[in-house]
């Protein structure tokens, strides 16, 4: 399950982008809480909880950004319509906005369940609701109203990365930074960090012992290329950038269908200059050089139907990587830093079916997002009222 503190607003535009949602039929106004008087009336208008917001938004001239948005998401169907409501409103309770006025409506457009919420960032006295640490907060209460055990959590991928094959120490943390963890080295010791803590650690000795161990399999290598000489025709290589980094086209289809998860290397916005192949299916991690040179990675190869594949949005590219948890990315200096991307290996060409988190795409449909890309493609808005 994933909580995301959406783009700050000095106007309450979620508002309607959220009963656009359910005026099309693709979502469900669960819950008005804390709007007095106001809640005792009916067909109420998108203006009239916004009217209502801003009133409680006057009581400070300081705060810029009064909007509050958030989206609170699970995997797939595992948490039902109630399950999500009840989370949410002991969510907000848990960040010190039980009292504030907020709607909470569910989404159902998109494979995985997610509610979001609007509220304001003012509170009934004219102060602002505490935003310290707020996205490392926004993780552990949700967190402990799941019931998840974050050290016995991080215990298991620790474990679980382990068990990856991989041939440098800067290789072994980008397993575990995928998921949002943090890694320091001192003293010989990998310390393992996140939510704002250190969670776990482990001897930098065992990873070398994991390192010294490995044999590349060079079948799969080729079963590797294979995939990707296969789809290089139908999606589009080129990268681009997100707010989570590079992703292309390509590679997130082949991290959603096949565990192949590419790692682009590069820096001041410029192209990548490099990536990691990071193959969740076999449990092995590559050079990309070692499965196909950068340049031939993502040169832009025309579709053999006819048609080229347009960009994914980003938001569905890289859903994880922007959702996860915030964390700073302290690494050691590692000579033999990687320059490549993941594979994949169970049967074949069918669908993969991850066990470790890094690899599930969870959805991201808030309206900055959205609305930035439409800006960037010159489209309309289209959910307006």
């Amino acid at each position: 399950m994933i909580v995301k503190i959406l783009k700050k607003s000095a106007t309450f535009k979620a508002v309607r982008y959220n009963t656009g949602k359910v005026d099309n039929d693709r979502g469900e106004l669960l819950l008005v809480q804390n709007f007095g008087a106001l809640q005792g009336l009916e067909n109420l208008r998108p203006q009239d909880y916004i009217n209502y917001l801003e009133a409680v938004s006057a009581r400070s001239t300081r705060i810029k950004y009064p909007q509050f948005h958030v989206a609170i998401s699970t995997k797939g169907r595992a948490h039902s319509k109630g399950d999500l409501s009840d989370i949410a409103q002991k969510w907000m309770e848990g960040m010190g906005y039980g009292n504030q006025p907020y709607l909470l409506i569910l989404h159902r457009d998109t494979a995985n369940n997610h509610v979001h919420l609007v509220s304001t960032r003012v509170g009934r006295d004219g102060k602002k609701i505490s935003d310290k640490y707020e996205k490392l907060r926004a993780y552990r209460v949700l967190n402990q109203i799941i019931g998840k055990n974050e050290r016995q959590a991080t215990s298991v991928d620790l474990q679980k990365a382990l068990g990856y094959s991989f041939s440098t120490r800067a290789q072994f943390m980008m397993i575990l930074e995928g998921q949002g963890y943090a890694l320091a080295l001192k003293d010989g010791v990998y310390a393992i960090s996140k939510y704002g803590r250190e969670l776990a650690s482990i001897d930098v000795a065992k990873v070398d012992e994991r390192i010294a161990a490995r044999e590349k399999d060079k079948g799969r290598v080729a079963q590797v290329r294979a995939i990707i000489e296969k789809y290089r025709s139908k999606y589009d290589s080129t990268p681009y950038t997100t707010d989570a980094g590079y992703t292309s086209t390509l590679s997130s289809f082949l991290h959603e269908k096949f565990g192949l998860q590419a790692v682009f290397h590069g820096k001041n916005g410029k192209p990548p200059y490099g990536y990691t192949l990071i193959d969740h299916a076999a449990k092995a991690v590559y050079k990309g050089g070692e499965v196909m040179p950068l340049a031939e990675f993502i040169a832009h190869q025309a579709a053999t139907d006819g048609r080229q594949q347009p960009h994914s949005d980003p938001a569905e590219s890289l859903a994880w990587s922007q959702t996860k948890p915030p964390v700073d990315r302290p690494r050691e200096t590692d000579p033999a830093v990687d320059t490549t991307d993941p594979v994949d290996h169970a049967s074949g060409l069918g669908m993969f079916i991850p066990d470790f988190d890094i690899s599930i795409s969870d959805d991201i449909d808030d309206e900055a997002t959205l609305g930035h890309n439409r800006r960037r493609k010159k489209k309309a808005r289209t959910n307006t009222r």
